[in-house]
């Protein structure tokens, strides 16, 4: 029988229960095919699965599920920003879809606490009105954490079900929820089984094989065969691609950054994920075992350990552990820094280190520099830079081309061919990547018997349902569009913006300020001409004034003495002569901004 779940309301100073019915609700009656919202929009009765995002690209990953009226979510998770995206920081998942069905989501289970999975929970909870939320102990105090540094105060107002063992079970609405062991780079990584009539849902989240684990028996999942049919699996397929034969093992990879941190003749700097908890914790143990002391830095590094801490994931180790601020007090060979930045961000520890802007800091020769970390897909180019820059200070970097430092947390082709083949699902749903991942994905699945027939590659927005054990693809999509948060505004830059940004980092922006006499309709004195990133105005004297010259021209043409000024007329004028003319000049289309004051 499933349990009543532990439904908890947040405060700040504690937590008190709030009643959650357990009463179990079969599949409506057949005359009844369709549920309705109060707003009049149609629900699906039958179970219907349908990506949010992370299914064409790396990250933004959440996955709604319909079934009976009600709806449920998996992960709400972020995206960091592309190349052509300045300014922004981070993009969000569109739930426009949930507008007035905010009534039928009946929770949101997160699988584990990455940013790419539980970032936008902050934004999105509210948005929802704050239904519970399902998780493990770290997640969830990492969703607190990140509620209460989004908006103080709000973490007060989740409705938690905590998951206390893998055997749980948690009814929301119509759905039946259940839980499955899984291995990942972070701790309480959980894979989730949604149970309804129409199919038995298994989604591992993120998730990896680890054939020769430290501390655990390895983790495996042939008892997931048993489900109720239609088995349906949703496999985080990341490492599609990745055909080498092994993956490169914890014993090897914890043996060498052992041996690194003993045998280093100046400091060591370990640049890794603020998520690695596990792995923090064991190079603090093996330290203190060594008497070095370890300093960590950067915001998301300290706050979850400290969690971690709390939690008694990790221990207190009050005379290992000291404050970057003190590492100056230690010989140089006796200091451990492990701190965030190994993407190669701007603003992060790792980077302000190596451009000497770190105020405790400074990499001298003999220090080694570890990557215990992947590379983000799409951060290539920063993180060579980033070595690059580091090679030339020091002459001890390490990272995983040259000795295992690291593991990831995504499993490989083989892998993938391995779980498929343990869970013999009826239908393979790849997810969580890019659609070249997905692709390959679907490759593996038939390789280990899954029908060709029964594969769904689904971009975002697509539609799947199940009825009577088939599955169909549902014509049209959701909107799954990005919208991108910026400071504190979310959505509020759109395309429009977004291309404008665009431009004026292309080309830049010139902006010429035109006075003009509101009787003579002459302009007074001459055109101010202002630049930026488009050309150095003191040194371009000659296309300066040849361009002032064409905005005098326009004037005395679109103007006269006895009408009326129509001043949009006048600024489109001189924003198409002013950009004709720049660009026979110069092959540059600068953003023109033209500025008409009459006095």
């Amino acid at each position: 029988m499933f349990k009543k779940p532990e439904v908890k309301k947040t405060t700040p100073a504690s937590s008190t229960q709030a009643k959650k019915s357990n009463k179990r609700q079969g599949k409506p009656r057949s005359g009844s095919r369709k549920a309705q919202t109060p707003q009049g929009n149609v629900l699906s009765d039958n179970l219907r699965i349908t990506p949010m995002g992370g299914n064409e690209e790396v990250g933004r990953n959440m996955t709604m599920f319909e079934y009976g009226g009600d709806i449920i979510i998996l992960d709400m998770g972020i995206q960091f920003p592309e190349e052509d995206m300045p300014g922004i920081d981070y993009i969000i998942p569109n739930i426009s879809y949930l507008k007035g069905k905010e009534k039928n989501v009946k929770g949101v289970i997160l699988s584990h606490g990455h940013l790419d999975h539980i970032g936008a929970a902050p934004i999105l909870l509210r948005e929802l009105g704050y239904p519970p939320i399902v998780g493990r102990d770290l997640t969830l105090a990492l969703v607190k954490k990140k509620m209460e540094d989004y908006d103080k105060n709000s973490a007060e107002n989740l409705k938690i079900i905590r998951v206390n063992a893998i055997t749980d079970k948690v009814r929301l609405g119509k759905f039946e929820i259940e839980f499955f062991d899984v291995e990942h780079s972070v701790m309480d990584a959980v894979g989730v089984i949604i149970k309804t009539p129409d199919g038995t849902v298994i989604h591992p989240g993120d998730w990896t094989m680890d054939k020769n684990p430290t501390d655990h028996t390895m983790v495996t999942y042939d008892h997931l065969s048993k489900l109720p049919s239609p088995r349906i699996l949703m496999l985080e397929s990341l490492g599609a691609t990745d055909t080498r034969p092994t993956q490169k093992s914890e014993v090897e990879m914890y043996k060498n950054l052992d041996m690194l941190v003993n045998n280093a003749k100046g400091m060591v700097i370990i640049g890794t994920f603020s998520s690695q908890i596990k792995r923090i914790g064991k190079i603090i143990e093996y330290a203190e075992s060594i008497e070095k002391k370890v300093a960590l830095d950067g915001y998301s590094m300290k706050m979850n350990i400290e969690i971690a801490k709390e939690l008694g994931y990790i221990k207190a180790h009050k005379n290992t552990l000291i404050s970057v601020n003190d590492i100056s007090k230690y010989p140089r060979n006796k200091v451990v820094v492990i701190c965030t930045g190994a993407q190669g961000e701007g603003n992060a520890v790792l980077s302000r280190i190596v451009n000497d802007e770190h105020r405790f800091i400074r990499i001298m020769k003999e220090d080694t520099i570890i990557f215990s970390s992947s590379i983000i897909p799409g951060n290539e180019r920063t993180i060579q830079r980033l070595k690059d820059d580091l090679y030339r200070k020091c002459d001890n970097v390490i990272h995983s081309d040259i000795l295992d430092v690291h593991t990831s947390g995504h499993s490989n082709a083989f892998d993938i061919k391995d779980i498929i083949s343990q869970i013999k699902p009826d239908y393979f749903l790849p997810v969580y990547a890019n659609h070249y991942f997905l692709k390959e994905a679907s490759k593996l699945g038939q390789e280990v018997g899954v029908h060709k027939d029964n594969i769904f590659v689904l971009d975002n927005g697509n539609q799947l349902e199940f009825s009577e054990g088939k599955a169909k693809l549902l014509p049209g999509k959701v909107d799954t569009s990005y919208v991108m948060v910026d400071g504190l505004g979310v959505g509020d830059v759109g395309e429009v913006v977004l291309r404008d940004r665009q431009l004026l980092a292309k080309d830049g922006m010139f902006t010429i300020v035109v006075i003009i006499d509101s009787k003579t309709k002459k302009i007074i004195g001459t055109p101010q001409i202002t630049s930026r990133g488009f050309i150095f105005v003191k040194e371009n004297f000659d296309l300066v004034n040849a361009t002032k010259r064409v905005v005098e021209k326009v004037v005395k043409e679109k103007t006269s003495e006895d009408v009326a000024i129509n001043w949009d007329y006048v600024k489109n004028n001189i924003r198409e002569a002013v950009g004709s003319f720049l660009y026979t000049k110069t092959e540059r289309r600068p953003m023109v901004l033209p500025v008409v004051i009459e006095v």
